[in-house]
């Protein structure tokens, strides 16, 4: 290999090197930062949920492309979820997550739990269903996190 080719292959490298994207691993503090802001969001989106009606809650909570998988129906994009729950204006849905993480690029994360939903039976009994539930949370362009999975 003569000269200018070594030269050459040496300033490619060094060029490819430079322009190579360089992923620095958030700390342990910044973490945890991150996962404060998506449970700091999730108990927000529970309490508009008591305090204003599900309805309401959700609608403030989801990202434009959001989707919601409800008995094996997915509704999807806000609007979709905007028409599915018109009528949904109970303040009985109750959560608490038991568990946040969050992707080391810091603008994914999820959650899950259990949620208590109470409400009339059809005899006008209270009645209560319980389950788990696990939400996908995105940060949005303002630094805000909004639901993209229910």
């Amino acid at each position: 290999m003569n000269t200018s080719k070594i030269i050459y292959t040496l300033f490619l490298v060094t060029l490819l090197s430079a322009c190579a994207k360089q992923e620095k691993e958030p700390s342990n503090e910044m973490m945890e930062t991150w996962k404060k802001e998506i449970a700091d969001a999730e108990a927000a989106f529970a309490q508009m949920a008591k305090e204003e009606g599900m309805n309401k809650a959700f609608l403030a909570f989801a990202a434009e492309d959001a989707v919601l998988m409800r008995g094996n129906q997915l509704i999807e994009k806000k609007t979709g979820i905007a028409e599915y729950m018109k009528d949904q204006d109970s303040k009985g849905l109750a959560w608490s997550p038991e568990f946040v993480d969050v992707a080391k690029s810091g603008d994914l994360g999820y959650t899950y739990g259990y949620y208590t939903f109470s409400y009339e039976d059809q005899e006008g009994n209270p009645a209560e269903a319980k389950g788990v539930f696990h939400t996908v949370w995105k940060r949005q362009e303002d630094g805000s996190w909004k639901f993209v999975w229910d």
